[in-house]
């Protein structure tokens, strides 16, 4: 079990750092092509960023497929399975119709209908469902038409939850990741656990999907240099979906009965994945509920469900006074959750621990909702060791001096400043710069 884990973290690695590595030069390509576009009503940022960050992920996500061809172990999941072409195929088709939507602009349908193209060329390929597990009815196998509607309909519905969600500064790659982390625990148990050769794909396509986040996370953090777009949103769903897909719909019940020791064991095991449509929604809960609630209150208005709003639920965070990354790492938190509270009643439902275990940490995320200006400051001893903002802030009191009186008397009379236009590596802003330190004065003090 030591060689699979290690050419798993292998092929995870692979596909962060290539991920990694392409964002910086795919940055500079969007600056220079123009995919920055003006900052809507709904935005959080303030400054105008580049997109494309989906260009970096799909080189990653192609990195990691390749390196995991041809390693050991996990080359038997290329030969045994058409299921990795099928993500690939796919894959690409929402990359180029991302990449177009970030550059020019897609209309709601259009992206809609390749959304389920691209699901359509997976199902060609293999990569559907073929039976559903329902407790006390047992196995019910569907016919090819309801195996494309149903495998369509989940892949929709993962892609446009994540996208929805893309609106803070790291969020969608964060909770993505933690979702992937989960599901490849849940996966890895499945194939390795009980020996099901069909959990594999799942377990690789998981793998890829963490290393696509975690390379592209630290561009994306709070403030972001670069958005992954439709591009990207879009494209971490459609291998999200493909994973809940492979594992739910390829796994055979029975097989797992087998596997499992008995019906019971089974049943437990089975837990998270009864009904494939719901597979998603305990994975990334948190924006399936935003994309819910969403569609629910512009409905309600009167709108389009696919009119933009900022009624998110990151954007009500910051409505209450949370900080940019306060309201980031709350969602992570209850995605974190959710996604390995699911895996840990998969694999013992009956324990009374993991049920008190799930309730004492929804009661701190209830607790970290309620304090939204609570600013922890390290004690005195420590500050060295801790960022800035969390130091203590020693005010002075600064007497000004006749000359800067003067020079702030000159200013005054020259009127405002021409704006600093952006810059190549996106530094500054088109905007009013009066709120930054002039360190021509500045220095004088030093």
């Amino acid at each position: 079990m030591g060689q699979p884990v290690r050419e798993y973290l292998l092929t995870l690695c692979v596909t962060a750092a290539v991920t990694y590595l392409l964002t910086g030069p795919v940055r500079k390509f969007a600056i220079a092509a123009g995919a920055m576009p003006e900052i809507r009503a709904r935005d959080v940022h303030r400054e105008p960023t580049p997109r494309l960050g989906g260009i970096a992920m799909f080189g990653g996500l192609c990195a990691g497929l390749l390196v995991a061809s041809h390693l050991t172990n996990l080359k038997s999941v290329f030969e045994n399975s058409n299921e990795p072409r099928a993500l690939l195929s796919g894959a690409a088709l929402i990359w180029i119709l991302g990449v177009l939507d970030d550059k020019w602009g897609v209309d709601a349908l259009v992206k809609l209908g390749g959304q389920m193209i691209a699901a359509g060329v997976m199902v060609l390929q293999g990569l559907t469902i073929l039976w559903i597990p329902i407790p006390g009815v047992g196995t019910v196998s569907l016919t090819p038409m309801q195996g494309t509607l149903l495998t369509v309909a989940l892949v929709v519905i993962t892609i446009n939850a994540v996208n929805f969600v893309d609106g803070l500064d790291g969020l969608a790659s964060g909770m993505v990741c933690i979702a992937a982390a989960a599901f490849f625990m849940y996966a890895y148990r499945m194939w390795f656990g009980y020996g099901i050769e069909a959990a594999a794909p799942a377990t690789l396509f998981s793998v890829v999907l963490m290393g696509m986040c975690l390379g592209f996370l630290p561009h994306n953090m709070h403030p972001a240099r670069i958005f992954m777009g439709d591009s990207g949103s879009m494209l971490i769903g459609l291998v999200m979906a493909a994973g809940a897909v492979s594992v739910t719909g390829q796994v055979d019940p029975d097989l797992l009965n087998q596997k499992a020791g008995g019906l019971r064991e089974a049943t437990h095991a089975m837990v998270p994945v009864y009904i494939p449509l719901l597979l998603p929604l305990t994975v990334i809960a948190v924006p399936v509920a935003d994309l819910v609630l969403a569609i629910v209150r512009r409905t309600w208005k009167g709108q389009s469900p696919f009119a933009a709003d900022r009624g998110h639920l990151h954007h009500r965070l910051l409505e209450i006074g949370h900080s940019h990354s306060r309201a980031v790492l709350i969602m992570y938190f209850w995605s974190a959750l959710i996604a390995f509270g699911a895996v840990a009643y998969s694999v013992n439902n009956a324990s009374m621990w993991i049920v008190l275990g799930i309730v004492l940490l929804s009661a701190v995320g209830l607790v970290l909702l309620l304090l939204p200006r609570f600013s922890p400051r390290a004690p005195r001893w420590a500050e060295r060791m801790v960022p800035p903002r969390y130091r203590r802030v020693v005010r002075t009191v600064l007497v000004p001096s006749a000359d800067r009186a003067e020079e702030d008397a000159a200013e005054a009379a020259e009127g405002e400043r021409e704006p600093v236009p952006a810059g190549i590596n996106g530094a500054t802003a088109i905007g009013d710069r009066s709120r930054f330190v002039d360190h021509r004065r500045a220095g004088s003090h030093h």
